[in-house]
């Protein structure tokens, strides 16, 4: 298995992958209208010779006190269903976390299993002072540069593609 950067030739396979891993076209559609924005800034896929996994982390506008915060979105993740618990998740997640940070990101913010994520360090604690759509145990938030989430009121401003 290689977790490698996404090229247009995976586009197909990409959507097909969303649509079997979420019974629907959803994250799929949310995938190409946020192509479609310039707001995909790192994205990756799990390939075996066949695409069976996929991340998309895309820009997201934060502000914690009076300061922007560089932080992306972690959505969608998935994985071809016969191909789940075999670690190509983990794996994804790593490698784009270490591409976000590698980057220069600051932060990255997610709506997921709160029982899958905090492996990662993600932690729903992050994203109490921020000002969001979402909330609860699910709503999760890393710092890749320690700190730039904490200690003021901040506000999450996702881009229309999210709905």
């Amino acid at each position: 298995m290689v977790i490698r950067q996404r090229t247009p030739a995976d586009d197909s396979a990409i959507r097909d992958l969303n649509d079997a891993a979420f019974r629907g076209t959803n994250e799929s559609r949310l995938v190409e209208d946020l192509r479609a924005a310039g707001l995909a800034a790192v994205e990756l896929v799990a390939d075996d010779s066949f695409v069976d996994g996929h991340i998309l982390f895309s820009v997201l506008d934060v502000i914690v006190g009076q300061t922007p915060v560089r932080t992306l979105s972690l959505a969608p993740m998935a994985v071809r269903p016969k191909r789940q618990r075999l670690g190509i998740g983990s794996s994804l997640v790593r490698a784009g976390l270490q591409r976000a940070g590698d980057d220069g990101w600051q932060a990255v913010v997610v709506l997921g299993h709160q029982d899958y994520y905090p492996r990662f360090g993600f932690s729903a604690a992050l994203t109490q002072s921020l000002e969001a759509p979402f909330s609860g145990a699910s709503f999760m938030a890393l710092e890749l540069e320690s700190g730039v989430l904490q200690g003021s009121v901040g506000r999450i401003i996702y881009p229309p593609a999210f709905g």
